[in-house]
């Protein structure tokens, strides 16, 4: 005890049993829910053999027999779609703008440009409710707004990778560049923006995960049953006596989103080197 006050930051002793305690802890519960998507009878609980009934072979309950279930995933995948390509340009040129900015209001931009970070999903739903009900009721609640939601709070987190990579490669390459006769664009495409590649990469994956992952905002500000994703109906239907087939959409859900980041990782590595493919990889763990 007195050697480890003396030195605290030593050899850690209990780190890797608490790390490994957590995995399992996180783990679990998703590899039982994934398990039981294979279930070949209706129970959740009690495991009755292997099946893919509840993924296709069901011609009534199965995702793909379910007009309920497609429904709510091809809006899902629409709405990670559109927010990917909303925020990621906008939050790669914001990022640039705030990293060379170092005026008046510089300051106050950054601090609001972190607020959806800090502030609580739940006041962020509130918020942007009352702002398409009551200032921009031509909008209305639906799909459009669904999508300015997940933009609005998923702008920050490529706004924060984006800028970390700024800060990292410094600006020694644009003045290079610049310094040896490169015009403005050139400099942005040909120097920049493929030493951004790595983040750009990494914060549109992250886009991608929170989109399909996020509740409160969209269940805020859906509109009819045609807006309703995956995580609303997951919610919705939980409470009740449902079937595996929540299970395997939710299993199909997941495959998507580590297929995507997966993919992201793979390209990078094919076109960019190992270097690139580690930066990508420490993007993604953010």
């Amino acid at each position: 005890m007195l050697a480890w006050l003396r030195n605290p930051w030593g050899r850690p002793r209990f780190l890797p049993l608490v790390a490994a305690i957590y995995i399992v802890w996180s783990v679990v519960p998703v590899a039982i829910a994934i398990l039981f998507a294979f279930n070949a009878g209706r129970s959740r609980t009690t495991w009755q053999g292997f099946s893919f009934r509840w993924f296709w072979t069901d011609p009534n309950l199965s995702v793909f027999h379910d007009d309920a279930l497609q429904s709510a995933l091809k809006h899902t995948l629409v709405l990670a779609v559109i927010s990917v390509a909303f925020a990621t340009p906008l939050g790669v040129t914001l990022a640039m703008g705030l990293q060379r900015w170092r005026g008046r209001g510089s300051g106050t931009v950054n601090v609001l440009m972190l607020l959806p970070l800090v502030t609580p999903e739940i006041v962020m739903g509130v918020a942007l409710l009352l702002l398409f009900l009551q200032i921009f009721n031509q909008i209305g609640l639906g799909t459009t707004a669904q999508a300015i939601g997940q933009i609005t709070f998923s702008l920050s987190y490529v706004v924060v990778m984006v800028r970390g990579r700024l800060v990292s490669i410094g600006p020694e390459y644009e003045e290079a560049a610049a310094d040896l006769g490169a015009p403005p664009t050139d400099v942005l495409y040909r120097v920049l923006l493929p030493l951004l590649a790595p983040a750009i990469l990494a914060s549109a994956a992250v886009v991608f995960a929170l989109s399909i992952d996020d509740f409160v905002v969209t269940q805020y500000l859906s509109g009819d049953a045609s807006t309703t994703t995956v995580s609303m109906l997951l919610y919705a239907s939980a409470r009740g006596a449902p079937t595996p087939a929540l299970n395997a959409l939710a299993t199909i859900s997941l495959a998507i989103t580590l297929g995507t980041l997966a993919l992201v990782f793979i390209i990078y590595r094919r076109f960019a080197g190992a270097e690139g493919a580690e930066a990508v990889a420490a993007g993604l763990e953010v």
